[in-house]
């Protein structure tokens, strides 16, 4: 059973997941086409990128492989198709790079988005800081998971799905942290 069926099984006590994607460097690929796909026009230079999911306690619950790094955090999300698979009774919260899901979920909760030409009125301001100190727990939980160095390096080992598996295990570690302290 994968883990987006095992979600519910698996924490039956969530409450909300906040999704973000985070970037690791790796090695410049040496096919061209490789080395486009890799490029990460944000990072300034060649990544791939990871999805996540965490609680507000900054516990990772879901890490769905790597993408190359040219890839846009909703498209890779849509690619995954991980909100289809996260119960409607489960709030969902992200940044503005995933707008549109709230038109196809329910359970989709995002800041407010300064209209163009407007400003923000001082109530949605006061609401997107209060959402703001809840989603950087999933800040924090990458923070955590990138102490481990072998994720933050440059990824440099050309076996295959290895590097998804470092990043489990030192999603793994930082959720054993957790528990631990």
């Amino acid at each position: 059973m994968g883990y987006k069926q095992a979600l519910p099984e698996r924490f039956p006590d969530i409450e909300e997941v906040i999704l973000d994607g985070t970037e690791r460097p790796v090695q410049r690929p040496k096919d061209s086409e490789k080395q486009h796909e890799h490029y990460s026009g944000k990072k300034k230079r060649h990544t791939c990128k990871h999805m996540t999911g965490s609680t507000r306690k900054k516990r990772v619950i879901l890490l769905p492989n790597a993408k190359a790094g040219k890839i846009h955090d909703k498209r890779q999300l849509d690619e995954e198709d991980l909100v289809g698979h996260i119960p409607d009774a489960v709030a969902v919260e992200g940044d503005l790079g995933f707008q549109g899901l709230q038109n196809e979920f329910d359970n989709i909760h995002f800041p407010h988005k300064k209209p163009r030409g407007k400003e923000l009125s001082d109530q949605q301001k006061q609401e997107n800081r209060a959402f703001s100190r809840q989603r950087v727990k999933c800040e924090h939980a990458h923070a955590g998971i990138k102490r481990y160095r072998s994720v933050t390096d440059v990824y440099r080992n050309r076996v295959p799905d290895f590097d998804d598996r470092l990043m489990f295990n030192a999603a793994g570690l930082w959720n054993f942290y957790l528990e631990a302290a």
